[in-house]
């Protein structure tokens, strides 16, 4: 525990939690840097009252397929109805939109791709935590990266330190899943035809693999069903799980 010097603008009661580097030599000790060392910052309301006060529950829904399967398109058509027929505070968190900011230093390789969930599975957490439903719609094509989305927000500690009175943020997986042959029919991007040509490389579904979700809470074959039809099917399952309030809008 370091105590900051004295200053005018700043406490002199003001404790820091460092970490402290150091290296001996034939004289002694040198200190070589102190780190500042994080700890959990308790919110000033608990999960439970900010959600008795907002009157919605926060989740997450992690849309997740290949390219062209419709993810984006179904996110945005759940997203509306979610703000206008039931008066819930949603947000859309896009693969391609993420990349022009929060990710806009990640590529498409392996690691990369893992660092670009892990983030947004972070903010998504965050967003949830806040009594928000984040709408999430990446392709996220490794299993064990959607298993760190998941225990994310599992082990989310709603702003009390500890965890202590803590069930963890729901998580909705949702699969949407279409045919590689189709979605490369679709291809509004061009995207699949530059991946065959080999100007895109380690492209999802042609390059590189999708892991498909063994046991994701909702299937959906978009090849099959409408847009609307998609999106009836995940507030069915989110009414059915109570986490909506009563519909403020009928159809």
């Amino acid at each position: 525990m370091l105590r900051h010097p004295v200053d005018a603008d700043v406490d002199a009661d003001v404790d820091v939690d460092v970490d402290v580097d150091v290296l001996s030599d034939d004289v002694g000790i040198k200190f070589v840097s102190a780190k500042p060392s994080p700890s959990f910052h308790q919110q000033s309301r608990h999960f439970s009252t900010r959600t008795a006060l907002r009157k919605q529950q926060g989740l997450t829904i992690w849309l997740t397929g290949l390219s062209a399967s419709g993810k984006s398109t179904i996110a945005v058509e759940l997203e509306h109805q979610l703000l206008t027929h039931y008066n819930v505070a949603a947000y859309r968190l896009d693969g391609d939109n993420i990349r022009f900011g929060l990710n806009k230093d990640l590529g498409f390789s392996e690691a990369d791709r893992n660092e670009n969930i892990r983030r947004i599975a972070e903010v998504a957490k965050l967003f949830a935590d806040s009594n928000t439903i984040a709408i999430t719609s990446f392709i996220s094509p490794y299993r064990k990266d959607r298993e760190t989305a998941r225990q994310l927000h599992a082990a989310a500690i709603h702003g009390e330190e500890g965890g202590q009175g803590s069930s963890g943020l729901p998580f909705v997986e949702v699969y949407i899943d279409v045919p590689v042959e189709v979605a490369e029919q679709r291809d509004p991007k061009g995207l699949y035809k530059k991946a065959r040509e080999g100007i895109i490389k380690e492209f999802t579904g042609i390059s590189a693999p999708y892991e498909a979700p063994e046991k994701p809470e909702i299937h959906i074959k978009s090849h099959e069903v409408g847009i609307k039809e998609a999106v009836a099917v995940i507030i069915e399952y989110l009414e059915a799980k109570g986490y909506l309030p009563e519909r403020a809008v009928q159809n």
